[in-house]
């Protein structure tokens, strides 16, 4: 019956490749109940003989269509597409929104205008939902796209080195497989919200000679949870919560080499909703100290009036909330060199990869000490870049906590060129906000991390350090729903006494038996390093096994070290116990991926 059934739905000389692809695409992730729907609806529309309202009219509508694609690792890309489809609709372009997770591959050659919105993070990799579409353009199996015009918008942070170049990936392979820009690429840092806003004006404009007269409807065609309609937060990023520090409390031993805090944050009167997987942001002030070294050593005046974002303001008060001081990024180097004419600065920029280097060990209070200069504060205020609040991946579930955000933090906290160094958030909430002052807050959504529906599924959670915050939220969160699936920890820091983590809430776990397995490696504790691949690989059996059962796995931590050993540690596992060649192991886990059963929460 089933292979009659698929045969009928062949659309033979009834529709056209793209009729038949935009189909499909906007079905893509409608459940039962909704199908049903559709169903009923497109029944009724065919009995009454009328075109669909809204239909592509005119010359326009041949064979010109607008596809928005989204790859997005935290939802900030994702939150960008879904704001230029709303300017694409205003427009009256018909449009369909698409996770790269839901688009296939091939899709591509099918298709006549797709405009890219996607993020970079680590060492230049793509999102987890990105990833198979960026390896199928790098491949010979890539088609030719001719006839496609395309745009990219690339999210990325200029203190990294491989900065947005998961954008700069798609934008040279679509035009070395014969795409046309419709305008150049646009690299965001983080303060990305004006040029985003920006440049989807110019897009929109930019397309009204091809898909002008289009009178379609947006269509989102998204899966999973990203098909659910979040429930709108009144607080956001722009519109924080003033919310109440309740406690700053040092979970790690006097000797402990790491400085770990429990923090703990009220959101009473709120209305905040959380999920566990999501992430808190939040503004922080930069330290008193730090900002009067600034004014002191380039011999400015505090209370001299600058612009910053169109608002005049003290110098203090901006260098205080306005401004980053602590990420080293080039624009600043670039901008603090022009302004004060550095010889000194100037050798170092011709040496990129020194540069480089440079920035990376360094704050920027110790590029001004190193190159001292005359600059105004207006101009200093011009060379450095709006602050960004910080995310943390939230270690609370609402189910246990209700009106309260639970947080893990590493107290950034170091000597270095004969100076103290502290991180702008870390300092912040675990040193200079006192217990009841007030700190502005907003949850970032994560999708991407989710706990799988069904509490019978078994969950494997890797999260060395501070990665273990998600995870105490999983396991209140599967305590509260009586979820019966196993859980299974891997945890590792450098020693047992003095750095594991909420120590006596995991043994609770095993004693109650909500909690299946812990590995523990502390790395420390004997003449050879132990770290959490390591123990993932002497357990390589069983983990395997417990994929086979439908595990879903979850990983925390360290993008740039730690995940990628972890996940060659997975596919070692795959290849030996699934007995599977080192191709068939990827695609192993990149079905894994696909299917939102292998997901990472890393920075």
């Amino acid at each position: 019956m089933s292979d009659q059934f698929n045969k009928n739905l062949q659309p033979g000389n009834l529709l056209n490749d793209q009729q038949w692809n935009a189909i499909t695409q906007a079905i893509a992730g409608l459940n039962k109940d909704q199908l049903n729907w559709v169903s009923g609806y497109m029944a009724g529309v065919a009995a009454s003989g009328q075109a669909v309202a809204g239909a592509p009219q005119g010359p326009a509508a041949a064979g010109a269509s607008l596809m928005i694609l989204y790859g997005s690792q935290t939802g900030n890309a994702k939150g960008l597409a879904q704001q230029f489809q709303q300017k694409s609709e205003a427009a009256g372009y018909a449009s369909k929104l698409v996770s790269m997770a839901d688009f296939k591959p091939r899709q591509i050659k099918s298709e006549s205008h797709v405009v890219i919105f996607v993020s970079t993070h680590g060492e230049g990799d793509a999102p987890d939902d990105a990833m198979e579409l960026h390896e199928f353009l790098a491949s010979k199996k890539a088609p030719k796209v001719p006839e496609l015009k395309y745009a990219v918008l690339s999210l990325g942070d200029s203190s990294y080195e491989f900065f947005c170049q998961t954008g700069k990936d798609f934008d040279e392979r679509l035009k070395a497989l014969g795409g046309t820009a419709i305008l150049p690429r646009q690299d965001c840092d983080v303060d990305y919200e004006e040029p985003a806003s920006a440049w989807s004006d110019k897009v929109i404009t930019l397309l009204k000679d091809d898909l002008s007269g289009q009178q379609g409807p947006a269509v989102a065609a998204q899966t999973g949870a990203a098909a659910q309609q979040t429930q709108a937060q009144t607080y956001t990023k722009k519109a924080p919560f003033s919310a109440t520090l309740i406690e700053s409390q040092k979970i790690t031993g006097r000797d402990s080499v790491k400085d770990i805090r429990h923090v703990e944050i009220s959101l009473e009167d709120s209305g905040i909703q959380y999920e566990p997987g999501d992430a808190l942001g939040v503004w922080f002030k930069n330290a008193p100290g730090l900002v009067n070294e600034f004014v002191s050593l380039l011999k400015l005046d505090a209370e001299d009036n600058v612009v910053v974002q169109d608002t005049t303001m003290t110098l203090s008060e901006a260098l205080t909330s306005k401004l980053e001081l602590t990420l080293s990024y080039p624009n600043f180097i670039t901008a603090y060199q022009a302004a004060t004419g550095s010889e000194s600065l100037a050798k170092l920029m011709d040496d990129r990869p020194t540069l480089r280097t440079y920035m990376s060990e360094r704050q920027i209070i110790d590029i001004v000490r190193d190159h001292p200069g005359d600059i105004s504060a207006q101009a200093l205020v011009d060379a450095l870049r709006p602050l960004t609040p910080r995310l943390y991946s939230i270690a609370s579930s609402q189910q246990e906590v209700e009106d309260e955000v639970h947080l893990t933090i590493a107290h950034v906290d170091y000597q270095a060129f004969g100076h103290r160094h502290q991180g702008g958030a870390s300092g912040f909430l675990c040193e200079y906000l006192e217990e009841g002052g007030t700190v502005d807050v907003f949850v970032e959504k994560n999708d991407n991390f989710r706990l799988p529906d069904n509490g019978d599924t078994p969950i494997i959670m890797i999260g060395p350090g501070t990665g273990i915050a998600p995870f105490r939220a999983f396991m209140q969160e599967r305590e509260a729903r009586g979820a019966e699936g196993k859980n299974w920890l891997f945890f590792g820091n450098p020693h047992f006494t003095q750095d594991f983590l909420y120590q006596v809430e995991w043994q609770g776990y095993v004693k109650d038996s909500l909690l299946s397995n812990i590995t523990l490696a502390f790395s420390r504790d004997q003449a050879d390093k132990v770290y959490v691949q390591h123990k993932l690989l002497e357990h390589g059996k069983d983990v395997f096994d417990w994929l086979e059962t439908g595990a879903h796995i979850y990983v925390c931590g360290d993008a740039m070290h730690m995940a990628k050993d972890v996940e060659n540690a997975l596919l070692s596992i795959i290849q030996e116990h699934g007995k599977k060649s080192e191709s068939d192991a990827k695609q192993y886990l990149l079905a894994l991926r696909k299917a939102k059963r292998y997901q990472k929460d890393v920075y």
